[in-house]
């Protein structure tokens, strides 16, 4: 029998020699600042989508996670109590609001993260979209709004996709990033749900999330602030959640750091998450992540990960991991769409601060490199997670 390393680095150096034989037939672009965006009048008006293959002015080899417009952008709206019907695509542009709206006033509103890739032949792929849209679903829900069918979702950002292929990089210079919104648009004054919402899709080519690119990530154990507690929205990917973040982020990178650990908001022992990222630890044979209880986000990678290590024969554990736990760790990781499967070098608690395992030797560099795999296309996808879009 393999062993699961064995098994392991057989995948890695497949998807390794895949990579370098893909990036081939890449090539290099100058980038130049797009024009100013349209405004919404202007993109709802008659358009033809320009099929043409031809790439984006990009430098694709230094591109890093900052929004680019793109051509076009997909919109579709209801009423309250009313189902989402059909949308359609239109120019990228600003949208319009009411001072009163929903989103504006009381942050009535969720959104998710998606990403294409382009595969060497061409073909673009998106990863487990469904689960965004039952995540969607599921986040509508707790914030009082109707939501998108999972084929609604699911058609709109494959229907953005397409429009924008010419914005999406050549195989392993990054992905074409997706952004879909629920938001409250109609006005209300008083807390109540808005009388109308709006789903849109828009997408931006991205490399990696930090700009430490794929070198370990340094992380601070935020004991003052919380991310979310018990009864809250932390479980959901609410708008609501990320402002209240910013300041204890930037508090940290000012300090050298990559980012923010949060513990608990009850007795703050228990890790949950980094800012926009699910965390694991790997001791031994063991991989434990923190379980998603209500405070913390379901990620779609998260769950990927956990399947893909169990495939490989590591015992899996959801449940709670304290912070002493954590330290005590042979390796840490942290897991999102946006940031991939990223190494973790340090954390520091208390003015402590602990080491990790990276490098060559490192589990989630292996865990990595299956997934981004798949994404790709580059190993074969038997669990129905890549759909192609046409």
């Amino acid at each position: 029998m393999i062993s699961r390393s064995l098994r392991m680095r057989n995948l890695v150096e497949s998807v390794r020699v895949a990579s370098s034989l893909s990036k081939l037939g890449g090539c290099r672009y100058n980038f130049t600042s797009q024009a100013a965006a349209p405004s919404l009048q202007q993109a709802c008006e008659p358009f033809t989508i320009n099929s043409d293959d031809e790439s984006a002015d990009v430098d694709w080899d230094n591109l890093g996670f900052s929004l680019m417009p793109t051509d076009y952008m997909y919109v579709m709206k209801c009423a309250r109590e009313k189902n989402f019907e059909q949308g359609q695509l239109s120019r990228y542009g600003n949208i319009e609001f009411s001072p009163s709206a929903a989103i504006l006033n009381y942050g009535q509103g969720i959104f998710e993260g998606a990403k294409a890739c382009r595969k060497a032949d061409g073909r673009l792929l998106l990863f487990r979209p469904d689960q965004n849209a039952i995540r969607m679903q599921i986040g509508a829900e707790r914030m009082c709004m109707p939501s998108p069918s999972i084929d609604q979702f699911v058609d709109a950002v494959k229907q953005t996709v397409a429009a924008n292929k010419r914005w999406v990089p050549p195989p392993g210079k990054g992905s074409l990033y997706v952004r879909p919104l629920l938001m409250g648009s109609g006005p209300v004054l008083g807390i109540a749900p808005a009388p109308e919402f709006t789903f849109l899709v828009y997408a931006s080519p991205v490399g990696n999330y930090f700009k430490e690119g794929l070198a370990p990530l340094h992380l601070y154990v935020e004991d003052e602030f919380d991310r979310a507690s018990y009864g809250g929205t932390g479980g959901i990917k609410a708008i609501s959640n990320y402002a209240p973040v910013m300041k204890a982020q930037l508090r940290a990178k000012s300090r050298g750091f990559s980012d923010v650990l949060y513990l608990d908001s009850v007795k703050k022992r228990y890790v949950e998450e980094v800012s926009a990222s699910n965390i694991f630890t790997v001791k031994g044979n063991l991989i434990a992540t923190p379980a998603t209880n209500g405070t913390i986000l379901p990620g779609v990678t998260r769950r990927s990960i956990i399947e893909i290590a169990r495939d490989l024969g590591y015992q899996v554990e959801e449940r709670l991991v304290t912070v002493d736990e954590l330290l005590d760790a042979d390796e840490a990781f942290c897991t999102g769409t946006a940031v991939g499967v990223a190494s973790v070098g340090s954390i520091t608690y208390h003015n402590t601060r602990v080491e990790f395992r990276t490098g060559s030797e490192a589990v989630c560099g292996g865990l990595y490199s299956i997934l981004v795999g798949i994404q790709r296309g580059i190993i074969d996808d038997n669990k129905g997670w890549v759909v192609e879009i046409d």
